[in-house]
């Protein structure tokens, strides 16, 4: 049997990568559309020039408003008109901008959201029962993380566990069918601690709902499961890792061997699903902190060690971060980009050799530097908040039944969060209702300083395409707007 040569790579697909083959992409563009007739041949090189520079711009930077991008084209409004009905005629284009380095913003998050028409209610502000729900019922936490908001000590009177679990019940029972992914256990404490958990898994798997819950995995222990059966009901297990030995979790939690424990309950964990044929997916989350790329490779060091504990139900899947926090523009240095990309590269060698079924997902910005682009992650500041928020795409809520606007602020007695509580489901008070009151009351909420702080990546991602949706609006883009829909 003789082996074929593979295909050369499409140069228009590639287009908006480093190092792309440009005039090649120019002149597969310029034949296509001369070829079915949109364009003629005299005009076809110019047309086919300014397409390639919109996949470009758009697969590296995709909230740039279209009035932007027309003033970056030089051309006028209805010269900017015509080339955007003729992108969409190129298949091979859109490709490009959805798998170039801002690939995992359309992919991950704008796309799907604008499938399920979520930015026309949020634009319209117009109720719509929030796409993503969060529910954080941990009442407390064992670790206390410097990165961490939380007010160190406070925790959720127990108390308020029986009441809490209730009202969580409602919400899950008011949560539309038609979207299984909708919800979410995590919080700003840690959602095991919660007795109730695998009985309000349990009661979402009922209704065709598929869960995961975010978790430090402390408390993931078999007594825990005997205690709590129904989390075997949960979609997926996904744990974040806060370093590879007990020295870095003890410097990070604060907690004295604390990995040793975390390890040994995954490992117990993956024996135990495996015996029992669960489908219920194992994951880990880690964050790259600066200088510490290296630990990469001990990373997958520890994930063969826990496929070794149930060699059938290898981990599922993987979410690698980088940690820009510390950077005040959210850019790498020359010499840190190379580092982690050459990092990378080591990491996905022995990932295929040590752990091949491994999912990862690199998110927005490590995604992009590995096409050797030069990642930055996206700023929302206070000034470019927006007053009305968006609880139509996502919200979150607290044990007492307070609805949070950000991901970042549901955290009891976190200064200045009170302010982005949207109202509180309870007796007589559904989740929609607390949705329909505030967008109806026109509610809006200025930003203070340091606000930003409460928005994690997905929240700061939501707020910056409605910005960029409502430039286009405003623009008179609205046909358009957003440029891939």
């Amino acid at each position: 049997m003789t082996s074929q040569a593979s295909a050369p790579a499409d140069p228009v697909a590639l287009c908006a990568r480093p190092g792309a083959d440009l005039p090649a992409a120019v002149h597969a563009v310029h034949r296509a559309l001369v070829a079915d007739g949109h364009v003629g041949a005299d005009e076809g090189p110019t047309v086919a020039r300014r397409l390639v520079r919109l996949a470009e711009r758009y697969g590296n930077h995709p909230f740039t408003p279209l009035e932007e991008a027309r003033r970056l084209l030089d051309v006028d409004r209805a010269s900017f008109g015509r080339l955007l009905g003729l992108f969409g005629r190129v298949p091979e284009l859109r490709h490009a901008v959805e798998t170039g380095p801002a690939g995992k913003y359309w992919q991950n998050t704008l796309l799907p959201l604008e499938r399920r028409g979520v930015f026309d209610s949020a634009l319209a502000h117009k109720p719509a029962f929030p796409y993503v729900v969060g529910l954080y019922p941990g009442p407390s936490c064992m670790f206390r993380c410097h990165f961490c908001v939380r007010v160190t000590g406070a925790r959720y009177d127990p108390s308020a566990l029986e009441s809490g679990n209730a009202m969580f019940e409602s919400v899950i029972d008011e949560i539309p069918a038609d979207n299984p992914y909708a919800m979410y256990f995590s919080g700003g404490l840690e959602p095991l601690t919660n007795p109730g958990v695998g009985a309000l898994s349990s009661r979402a798997a009922a209704r065709g709902l598929r869960p995961t819950v975010y978790t430090n995995s402390f408390a993931l222990t078999e007594r825990t499961l005997d205690r709590q059966p129904g989390v075997w009901d949960l979609h997926a297990v996904r744990t974040s890792l806060y370093g590879l030995s007990d020295e870095e979790y003890e410097e990070t939690t604060g907690k004295r061997a604390s990995f040793g424990r975390v390890r040994s309950n995954l490992r117990r964990f993956q024996q135990l699903r495996s015996e029992r044929e669960s489908p219920i997916r194992v994951g880990l989350s880690y964050i790259v902190l600066p200088g510490r790329v290296h630990r990469l490779l001990d990373l997958v060091d520890f994930i063969a060690e826990l496929n070794e504990a149930a060699p059938d139900r290898p981990v599922d899947f993987l979410n690698v971060r980088e940690d820009y926090s510390g950077r005040e523009d959210g850019r790498l240095l020359e010499a840190e980009r190379a580092e982690i990309q050459e990092g990378l590269l080591a990491f996905e060698e022995q990932v295929s050799r040590r752990t091949p079924t491994l999912n990862i997902d690199y998110g927005y910005a490590l995604h992009g530097l590995k096409t050797g682009a030069d990642a930055e992650l996206l700023r929302i500041r206070p000034g470019t908040m927006r007053p009305s928020v968006h609880p139509q795409v996502s919200v979150q809520v607290d044990l007492l039944g307070d609805v949070y606007l950000y991901r970042e602020a549901g955290f009891p007695d976190l200064a200045g969060a009170d302010r982005y509580i949207a109202g509180r489901v309870g007796p007589g008070t559904s989740l929609a209702e607390v949705v329909e009151r505030f967008v109806n009351d026109g509610r809006r909420i200025a930003a203070h300083a340091g606000d930003e702080y409460f928005m994690d990546g997905f929240d700061q991602v939501v707020a910056a395409r409605l910005n960029q949706l409502e430039a286009d609006v405003a623009a008179g883009w609205e046909e358009a707007r957003g440029f891939l829909r």
